[in-house]
């Protein structure tokens, strides 16, 4: 119900960005799959920021990074730009 309302008001009027952290947390793989169709109609108007680990969610974005941590314990920032159309588990 409150990520109803939060995608309405964005819908309503929307920011230049939004942070969403784990919006998806609690969700099944399905569920997580709707939001991250309705967080691609939203990204027409606005930039969104979403920490996940979930896949649904990422299969969404255009550009990934994440935080890795080598041997000695020091944190390495990876990025992956998306190119292409994402057919379900293909880049084309």
């Amino acid at each position: 119900t409150s990520s109803a309302i939060l995608f309405a008001i964005i819908a309503s009027n929307p920011p230049p960005f939004v942070v969403l952290d784990e919006i998806d947390a609690a969700l099944d793989e399905n569920n997580s799959q709707k939001i991250a169709v309705i967080l691609g109609e939203l990204g027409n108007t606005s930039q969104f920021i979403v920490i996940t680990h979930n896949r649904a969610m990422m299969r969404q974005a255009k550009t990934i990074y994440g935080v890795s941590m080598t041997d000695e314990s020091i944190s390495k920032i990876i990025s992956v730009k998306i190119v292409g159309i994402v057919d379900k588990d293909k880049v084309i």
